[in-house]
């Protein structure tokens, strides 16, 4: 994909900065799996709710509002019912649709002039891209991101001096997912180093059949995101914030000798024969398994390990205990270096309007409040708001706590995903491409850095 090519004003190394501490944890970046639409509405003033609540949002009843994202069952039927009793009482239909596909079709839509009133946009980069089409967000979501959000959110949705959109979610990518019941059954202990972490590993390819890690990086058209994600995570860790903040403005170009070190850790890591892909197969299985579907094998004792994000919580089967004595829990994904704190990788999504009427001002007003963000914890737990005016005590599944925990850290050294930072073309584009490539094997470390580079606006 192409990106536009003009100055963004998004503040990238300072304000992430800026904004570090502050967060409290996206639903996902991209879902995959099969495109998915449907509605919410009935009568006006018939919610189980106090309809009073949503008196500002009254008079467009027997209105339609239609919504476009990535998030798909089972998360997106949370994201409905989130806002159910707010359709219910205004009258205000949400027509919400998720696709795998979002990446590549929401461009296609909004220039073919069809696009959706509202979008749910996981990658400032992408955000940018679709400015000139999008319409600068009403001055009531503008003071509620000042009031409820750090001052770096609202710079990741500013483009060129206008304020697009609120943030919708914020998520911890730093965690380790895995069975604790299996880690007692081996004597095996959490590790708090990198260099455990790695030896950890080693211990359980010495020890039986079992693959220490599983992961894929399937996603519809967004395959490979999940691996920028990967090289992020060591790029803040060995190389340090300043570093991160430079890579992300291409000053640090990724055939830089900071980026390639990352990369030869990476692939002793997750390219490693001896290490992955429990339960899919060879390295190469990680580019055609999905990353809804990789951690799944931990629940069948086929690996120990899976890198991925708070998020995922939502991609276990149903009926699964999420907790420290449950099925599976998560992990701190160990630092490299003291020098460099407790490095923290996280993401978010930002709700976009691409129509100037009421009713979608009012859809997209009442998805910046802390009401509507207190609904969506309610319904679904792996989501968490980085909205502060939210009482931290909605929050009651453990995944949702240590997540908060993390991103509230005081040690933390905090930077936003770095992929959907950079231009489209780079980080919804080219990387993603070439990261597929390199772990199917079709592609040389040295010629990936090379291509991504190349695709830098």
């Amino acid at each position: 994909m192409r990106s536009i090519g003009r100055r963004r004003t998004m503040i990238v190394g300072s304000a992430v900065a800026a904004m570090g501490l502050v967060l409290t944890a996206c639903s996902s970046g991209s879902s995959g799996g099969e495109s998915s639409s449907s509605s919410s509405s009935s009568d006006s003033g018939s919610a189980s709710g106090d309809c009073a609540a949503y008196a500002d949002y009254m008079g467009h009843e027997g209105t339609t509002v239609t919504m476009f994202a990535s998030i798909l069952s089972p998360e997106s039927d949370s994201l409905e019912a989130s806002w159910a009793d707010f359709s219910d009482c205004t009258g205000i239909t949400i027509q919400y649709e998720g696709t795998n596909e979002f990446e590549s079709q929401l461009p296609v839509r909004v220039q073919g002039g069809q696009a959706p009133d509202l979008a749910i946009i996981p990658q400032p980069g992408l955000l940018a891209r679709m400015a000139p089409n999008a319409v600068a967000a009403p001055q009531a979501v503008a003071d509620n991101v000042d009031t409820y959000w750090a001052a770096g959110w609202k710079d990741y949705a500013t483009v060129d001096g206008t304020f697009y959109g609120a943030p919708m979610s914020a998520n911890a990518k730093s965690l380790v997912w895995y069975s604790p019941s299996m880690f007692a059954d081996a004597g095996y202990e959490v590790p708090t180093t990198w260099d455990d972490l790695m030896a950890l590993s080693d211990q359980i390819v010495a020890d039986g059949d079992v693959k220490p890690w599983c992961g894929g990086i399937g996603s519809g058209t967004a395959t490979g995101w999940p691996a920028t994600d990967w090289l992020e995570q060591i790029v803040l860790r060995n190389s340090g914030p300043d570093v991160y903040d430079q890579w992300v403005n291409h000053d640090v170009m990724f055939s830089s000798p900071e980026i390639k070190d990352a990369m030869s850790i990476l692939e002793a890591w997750m390219k490693n024969p001896d290490y992955v892909n429990g339960g899919h197969g060879d390295v190469a299985s990680i580019a055609t398994t999905t990353f809804q579907d990789a951690g799944l094998p931990i629940l069948q004792g086929q690996c120990y390990m899976l890198q991925q994000a708070s998020f995922y919580a939502a991609q276990w089967p149903e009926g699964t205990n999420v907790g420290p004595d449950g099925d599976v829990w998560a992990f701190y994904l160990p630092a490299m270096n003291d020098t460099y704190g407790k490095p923290v990788v996280g993401g978010g999504e930002f709700v976009v309007s691409f129509a100037d009427r009421p009713e979608v001002a009012a859809v997209q007003t009442y998805l910046s409040t802390p009401e509507w963000a207190t609904s969506r914890i309610e319904q679904a737990s792996g989501w968490v708001s980085a909205n502060n005016g939210v009482d931290p005590s909605v929050y009651t599944a453990p995944i949702d706590q240590l997540s908060a925990e993390q991103l509230t850290d005081p040690e933390a050294t905090f930077r936003f995903d770095a992929s959907d930072l950079m231009p489209s073309a780079v980080g919804s584009g080219a990387e993603w491409t070439e990261f597929t490539n390199w772990f199917a094997g079709s592609e040389s470390t040295d010629q990936m850095l090379q291509n991504i580079d190349a695709a830098w606006p």
